[in-house]
């Protein structure tokens, strides 16, 4: 089965991977501008997420076949291959399992070590969707308030509801699968994993997904990595400061 993607214009390959619980649309607005630069750019749905097919099956393996797919299908090479957060992971897993398809890699505020479950309250909230009862935004929101009182992460899980039909909302995630598999999220890199191509990664000033600490374990898997730090930014740093994480890239892959 074939990702979903969304290609916006034409120039130099640019694949784009989402986070967890995200989908190829967060990006939209980045992506016209990476466009204007002269970059074809792919964004990607990831299987369970977006517009993407549902699966049993779960983790970075799998992703990483997914996307290889996706570019073979699309007779893909030579590409700039960037990811956020869960999506890093299966960028850099990607990068390091087909290093002759990726010309260059940017790993947006994750790093190659093991995380700790830590998506529960958020993945608790969409479970108490229920879509017999809850038959707009504005009820669902009033929902996830009671466990999430951050109306920017709100809006984000917000983002994958749809009508399923006339006055059915649901979600397009695999909520189930992903709640039983999301140990997988967080799992490190292989121990002999390593892209010894250009690298980016770049952290936000106010996160702490990459940490002082993890420089070295960076280094191990990607020698010619840089890491940069983006001002005024947390975990969203797209989001957040999309003026300097643009320009962080387009400095880096324009080199």
């Amino acid at each position: 089965m074939l990702l979903h993607s969304n290609i916006i214009g034409v120039g130099k390959p640019l694949i784009i991977l989402h986070g967890f619980l995200g989908m190829g649309d967060n990006w939209k607005s980045l992506s016209r501008k990476f466009n204007e630069q002269g970059f074809q750019v792919h964004l990607i749905d990831q299987r369970n997420h977006g517009r993407s097919f549902h699966s049993k099956v779960f983790n970075y393996q799998v992703m990483v076949g997914d996307l290889k797919n996706y570019c073979n299908h699309h007779q893909l090479s030579n590409f700039v291959l960037l990811g956020h957060s869960m999506g890093g992971k299966t960028a850099m897993q990607f990068a390091c399992a087909c290093p002759e398809m990726v010309s260059k890699l940017i790993v947006a505020d994750i790093a190659p070590k093991t995380y700790p479950l830590h998506h529960q309250d958020i993945l608790k909230a969409l479970s108490s969707l229920d879509f017999s009862e809850v038959d707009s935004r504005k009820k669902a929101d009033e929902v996830l308030s009671h466990y999430i009182k951050n109306m920017g992460i709100r809006r984000f899980l917000l983002k994958n509801l749809y009508w399923k039909k006339k006055g059915q909302l649901a979600l397009r995630i695999n909520l189930p699968v992903l709640v039983t598999n999301i140990e997988e999220v967080g799992k490190s890199l292989a121990e002999n994993s390593v892209y010894f191509g250009d690298t980016l990664f770049l952290r936000g000033a106010n996160s702490h997904y990459i940490e002082a600490m993890d420089e070295m374990l960076i280094l191990k898997h990607f020698p010619k990595a840089k890491i940069e730090t983006v001002l005024n930014a947390g975990h969203w740093l797209h989001a957040e400061n999309p003026t300097d994480f643009f320009k962080e890239v387009i400095n880096f892959i324009s080199l």
